[in-house]
């Protein structure tokens, strides 16, 4: 879309947002059935532009996208009409007769900007948790999952009412467009550079924000069955080549001897995933730009020469987008690989001497996405919880969280700002105005009314 058009769009569905029709409960589950029917009747055309996007596989892509949005919609679609209903409060004696109502009203016309890393699935989630709300939403999908983009700009007209959910594709010089508009709510997914330019943007006209950004995600290794947590580190990390806000960033072995355990452990998981050969293999995806993958293949680099131990992986094809899933150890903190989120598939092994230091590590560091612990102690368990800061959560499994409806996804700090998913996305987009009324049959009131006498003060103290 040019510029020049982005205006004009805003403002005519600006117009539909004013004229609440998608405030009705009937408007509300036509949009969400229509998001299900998207992706139920669309779902071998997404596998293929994800496919030529990110080199997905179409049994990873309905694992880790399709199926969420099929999930999130049917939870929606079951929920919405009593996520909407009015809360009664319980008013003060002092105020009675009169009733208290908490009411969820739609802030209005919101804008979601998504990432390419998941393109089907951190779009189309937060449409689902801003329709349920009863917003009207202009979407702007990653120009860097082109294939994707162009699915979703093509079939959301198709499905969707096209006066109040539009998709707008373009790069920069649109997102930077839309930015200049008049928002009720933004929803961004991404990195933390232009997170910080768009909540600028936001912050020049007072519009909140949800930031869904990243981080180093740690994974803590303290004990437990080391097959068993190996392949789970390794799927967590490696799907989608390591392209994942919650993957875990970087491995915390306690001790030298769990390091050695997982030295010796994660290449023949790696080969057994990818049977030795994730080049060809059909099931390991590949990175989204050749520019992305020098980053990585520079920074793997630049780790090794500074004295880290290669444990497998390490081959690449900068065209082809393709960098093997790499283990490394005896990683030093002040590397290139624990400097910046990864974002790929590289994962250092740090040692540490307990899980006092482990939670000390992350501790000093920038408050991460996730954090997830393997452990079989209870104990432990309950001291990670209580001293590590994260967004979210996971013992001796990494992702699950992200996947479950009645749980809220979101950062902390740096991380992210607000949550969604299930009735915590209904919340973001909802404002929830407070509303009391006040019976003129009785006057209570009359009590507070000047001229305050001593009699209207004594009142004042008992009731009061």
């Amino acid at each position: 879309m040019k510029v020049s058009e982005v205006q004009a769009l805003v403002g005519q569905m600006r117009e539909v947002t004013a004229s609440r029709r998608a405030y009705s409960r009937r408007f509300r589950l036509d949009q969400l059935k229509g998001i299900k029917a998207l992706v139920r009747d669309h779902t071998q055309e997404l596998q293929q532009a994800l496919y030529h996007d990110l080199g997905k596989a179409p049994f990873e892509s309905t694992v880790t996208e399709i199926s969420v949005i099929k999930n999130e919609v049917d939870h929606a679609i079951l929920h919405v009409s009593d996520w909407m209903e009015p809360e009664s409060v319980r008013m003060p004696l002092a105020y009675q007769p009169a009733t208290g109502t908490i009411r969820p009203r739609p802030k209005g016309q919101v804008l979601i900007i998504g990432p390419w890393n998941y393109p089907v699935q951190l779009v189309l989630a937060p449409l689902v948790a801003a329709v349920s709300a009863g917003n009207t939403a202009v979407l702007k999908p990653s120009e860097k999952a082109p294939a994707t983009a162009d699915v979703l700009a093509r079939l959301i007209p198709e499905y969707l009412d096209p006066s109040a959910v539009a998709v707008v594709q373009g790069g920069a010089e649109v997102v930077q467009a839309l930015l200049a508009e008049k928002w009720d709510h933004i929803f961004y997914t991404g990195g933390e550079r232009v997170g910080r330019i768009v909540y600028e943007a936001a912050a020049q006209q007072l519009t909140p924000v949800t930031l869904e950004l990243g981080g180093k995600s740690p994974a803590v290794v303290s004990d437990g069955p080391v097959a068993t947590i190996a392949k789970r580190l390794a799927w967590g990390k490696f799907v989608n080549a390591g392209q994942t806000c919650v993957a875990p960033d970087y491995v915390l072995a306690v001790g030298d001897q769990m390091r050695d355990k997982l030295e010796a452990e994660l290449p023949d998981v790696i080969d057994e995933f990818y049977e030795s050969s994730p080049e060809s293999s059909l099931d390991y995806g590949r990175l989204i730009s050749p520019e992305h993958t020098q980053r990585l293949v520079e920074m793997l680099q630049q780790t090794l020469d500074a004295g880290a131990e290669l444990i497998t992986g390490g081959g690449y094809a900068i065209e082809e987008r393709y960098l093997a899933p790499t283990v490394i150890s005896r990683v030093a903190p002040d590397t290139a690989v624990m400097a910046e989120e990864i974002f790929g598939p590289i994962l250092p092994i740090v040692t540490v001497k307990d899980i006092d230091e482990a939670m000390a590590f992350i501790g000093e560091r920038p408050h991460p996405l996730a954090a997830y612990l393997f452990t079989d102690r209870a104990r432990v368990r309950r001291e990670f919880e209580e001293r590590v800061i994260a967004g979210s959560m996971g013992f001796d499994a990494p992702l699950l969280q992200i996947s479950v409806p009645g749980l809220p996804f979101g950062g902390v700090g740096p991380s992210g700002i607000g949550n969604y998913h299930g009735k915590y996305g209904f919340d973001t987009f909802t404002h929830y105005r407070a509303e009391v009324s006040k019976t003129d049959q009785l006057d209570t009131l009359k009590a507070v009314y000047p001229p305050y006498g001593w009699a209207k003060k004594q009142l004042t103290k008992r009731v009061l």
